[in-house]
């Protein structure tokens, strides 16, 4: 569903990213951990086309979409959770969810979006500012889900949330797979919560992959010192 081969980013004359390759099957979690700098943001912004990439190819259900737009990218199937979450603060909760809908929609959300997230229900005409963090990242993840996407990018989605929410957006998130047969990969530091959805693990480490590990065999010992500063 999800193919990355060779793909190298930076800034300026900074290389960040090292010819890395990821293939990601449909319903697949994988979880991309790390500590910060070490080009997790890098590679979701540059798999977004928010940065160029300087080689390599992205595909999505076997389209090439490496030389598109971010938003040529959003129509063939890849939504983008950012770190920070990034809602728009002075809008709704249901505008917010509006600007991910396709035109087809007709700004109508699916019930099926607020049946994942009542609470977003409940407050659909309440500011997206004034919502909790935990009510923000469900809201980011519901908005980006109204496009409709094969593939969902979640960069670091667990930042400032309390445990029983994270709780909460990790069985959200399993319950999404399934039910939309959808891809996810999620960038984490916190491994308690990626080893309660993730199928695959990678870590990245100066911008390259340095221990890849299927859920059965996953070392928690060995992942917990790429994460320890």
């Amino acid at each position: 569903m999800f193919n990355v081969n060779k793909l190298s980013c930076g800034y300026g004359q900074s290389q960040i990213l090292h010819d890395l390759d990821l293939v990601v099957a449909k319903q697949e979690i994988v979880a991309v951990m790390g500590r910060n700098g070490m080009g997790k943001t890098t590679l979701f912004k540059s798999l977004m086309g928010i940065l160029p990439q300087w080689g390599g190819r992205v595909s999505v259900d076997g389209c090439e979409v490496s030389s598109l737009e971010t938003h040529e990218r959003v129509e063939h199937g890849i939504a983008y959770v950012p770190q920070g979450r990034m809602i728009f603060p002075s809008m709704t909760v249901l505008e917010n969810i509006q600007t991910g809908l396709p035109a087809s929609a007709r700004g109508q959300v699916p019930e099926d979006l607020y049946a994942l997230f009542p609470v977003l229900h409940d407050m659909r005409s309440r500011k997206g500012g004034n919502l909790s963090g935990g009510q923000q990242q469900q809201l980011a993840i519901a908005r980006a889900l109204a496009t409709n996407p094969k593939v969902l990018l979640l960069d670091e989605p667990t930042e400032g949330i309390q445990p029983s929410i994270i709780k909460d957006i990790a069985r959200t998130l399993k319950e999404i797979r399934n039910l939309r047969d959808l891809t996810i990969v999620v960038s984490e530091q916190v491994l308690s919560f990626t080893l309660e959805i993730a199928d695959r693990f990678l870590v990245i480490e100066k911008g390259r992959f340095v221990i890849e590990e299927t859920r059965d065999k996953v070392d928690e010992a060995t992942i917990s010192r790429y994460l320890s500063v």
